[in-house]
């Protein structure tokens, strides 16, 4: 994990997010268990923690003598309405929705850290599925679910969806200063939001500007009879990612959040996609984030 997260921190990006090799899940999961097991699903605060952020938290002052620069951290986690799906189902229990969120809010609250060699800068809570398979509440009750489980402040606080089918619902969550989605594999999605949406919101939105539909990218190659793809192979040139760049930019005129890559299997395909992005001036104060997943 501290070798990948290296990599990413001396290809020059400003915000890193550390590398999930532990199942994203099950992370947050394994420990609502033992709490299950007290008859609760509110995790105790000693216990609402990301091995990975204690683990570069340790390390961080070498790091930090390797960078010659304070580390800015980026932590994610997926959400309540994730966890709840996977644990619940469909079906509602406002008490059960309630614990996840609370549950939530304490590992985000949790990750923040603010010390001589390392900041959290932001926090983002990833809800997959929401828009493609959600929970049968009404929408004002997933909202103060969201609102709560974003209850925690210091940081940008960023909700990553895969489906802009409910992103307006996000936009109506007063916790959320950041809306994030794909657009690189899915340039449609950019036409979900407009600039009068954002301002009514007082929202930002964060956009992924490399392809990560990983499953695709290796059809495609086999296709063209590259059955073992290099790392080389597998990411966008940086010709490619610059167009998705300001194809974004010239569709949204506030300030937008681009990201690098997410889902690949090799580290060194990722250490060359987070270069080209960290070359590409954003302009302003618009950083260049790292949301990188390392899945087994």
């Amino acid at each position: 994990m501290l070798e990948a997260f290296q990599q990413k921190a001396f290809s020059g990006l400003d915000v890193i997010s550390y590398p999930q090799i532990y199942d994203g899940v099950k992370q947050v999961s394994d420990v609502i268990h033992v709490a299950m097991e007290r008859g609760t699903f509110v995790v105790e605060d000693r216990d609402a923690f990301l091995p990975e952020v204690e683990l570069i938290k340790s390390e961080a002052a070498r790091l930090n003598e390797e960078l010659g620069t304070a580390i800015k951290l980026r932590v994610c986690l997926f959400g309540p309405m994730e966890q709840y799906l996977k644990e619940i189902g469909v079906v509602a229990y406002e008490d059960v929705l309630d614990g996840f969120a609370e549950t939530i809010r304490r590992f985000a609250k949790n990750s923040i850290l603010n010390t001589k060699h390392l900041k959290t800068e932001v926090v983002s809570i990833d809800e997959p599925s929401f828009g493609f398979l959600d929970i049968a509440a009404e929408k004002d009750q997933l909202i103060e679910v969201l609102e709560k489980a974003f209850n925690f402040g210091g940081v940008d606080r960023q909700i990553h969806l895969h489906s802009p089918s409910r992103l307006a619902d996000c936009l109506k969550v007063k916790n959320i200063d950041v809306v994030s989605f794909e657009g690189a594999a899915s340039p449609k999605n950019v036409e979900a939001v407009s600039k009068k949406m954002l301002d009514a919101s007082d929202k930002q939105i964060r956009v992924g500007v490399a392809r990560t539909d990983i499953d695709s990218l290796l059809a495609e190659l086999n296709d063209k009879g590259i059955s073992k793809p290099t790392y080389e192979q597998m990411v966008e040139s940086e010709t490619t990612i610059k167009k998705t760049v300001y194809g974004i930019k010239g569709k949204i005129w506030r300030e937008t959040r681009f990201r690098g890559s997410r889902l690949w299997p090799w580290q060194l395909a990722v250490a060359r996609c987070c270069f080209a992005l960290a070359k590409e001036d954003c302009g302003g104060d618009k950083r260049r984030l790292s949301d990188v997943f390392w899945l087994w």
